[in-house]
């Protein structure tokens, strides 16, 4: 889906400082931020921003505590997430495979899609062997540091693939592929494989296999399972491969359909 500006049209300001500001609070992932703080990270004066952040507060978008001095996002942004993700075809048809394969494997599954140079997870089932906290759905990674992302970009030709990454990619962990020539060549792999693999490059200690969702011109969709390092085994991930692999199968055939022939910008 493209962010771009169409031609011609004139950027609105407030509507531009409006979205940065909700984007930035929804990227601290619950935590509250001051107007310091906030203008420093989005560059907008204080001034103007404590006027915006006021509107937004009185609106819902935007919560504060009882002092007035802490801000995040607001209970009305759930609105837009929630819509989304109803309103998105490709994850209605996917839920059913999402729960059978939670069934079939027990481990941790995630279908996420491809924004900007994140990864933005929409569903994700929890593996039987644990239970997190938080649900990850909204949470943004970095293309190149998920099985998910890898997967994606092995898609892509080398140049599409420079345009997707970051200028300095993060690293994550230790193992994170941030060389360019090292992460072409891990996802040149992923190409003769079939699937990509993050092995704790997100995440110490945890395994990552992905596959690419190929049912549109532009692919920016993608499957995964994650084990734990301390479990897997090469049955194991023999298994998870296959069941990916099929159900992918499964997905860009019944996607086939002109009736899901809808492409997004």
């Amino acid at each position: 889906m493209s962010t771009e500006q169409p031609r011609g049209v004139r950027d609105v300001k407030s509507a531009g400082r409006t979205i940065e500001v909700l984007e930035a609070l929804a990227a601290l992932q619950g935590r509250a931020v001051t107007l310091k703080d906030l203008a420093e990270r989005i560059d907008i004066p204080r001034s103007s921003l404590y006027a915006l952040l006021q509107t937004l507060v009185g609106r819902g978008w935007v919560r504060t505590d009882a002092t007035g001095s802490l801000y995040s996002i607001g209970i009305r942004a759930l609105l837009v997430g929630t819509a989304y993700l109803d309103d998105d075809p490709r994850l209605a048809m996917l839920k059913p495979h999402l729960d059978a394969l939670a069934t079939e494997l027990g481990e941790t599954l995630h279908f996420a899609r491809l924004d900007g140079t994140d990864m933005v997870y929409l569903a994700t089932r929890e593996s039987h062997h644990y239970r997190r906290r938080f649900s990850r759905v909204g949470r943004r990674l970095p293309v190149h540091t998920t099985s998910l992302g890898k997967a994606v970009l092995a898609e892509h030709t080398d140049d599409e693939i420079d345009a997707l990454l970051p200028a300095a990619p993060e690293r994550l962990t230790p193992h994170t592929l941030c060389d360019r020539d090292a992460l072409h060549a891990d996802l040149a792999e992923t190409r003769r494989r079939g699937y990509s693999v993050d092995d704790g490059e997100n995440t110490v200690g945890l395994y990552c296999v992905g596959v690419a969702l190929r049912y549109d011109a532009a692919v920016t969709d993608a499957l995964s399972c994650s084990i734990p390092k301390s479990r897997l085994t090469p049955e194991l991930e023999s298994d998870v491969i296959a069941a990916l692999q099929e159900v992918r199968a499964a997905i860009e055939t019944a996607t086939a359909s002109p009736a899901l022939s809808v492409v997004w910008r």
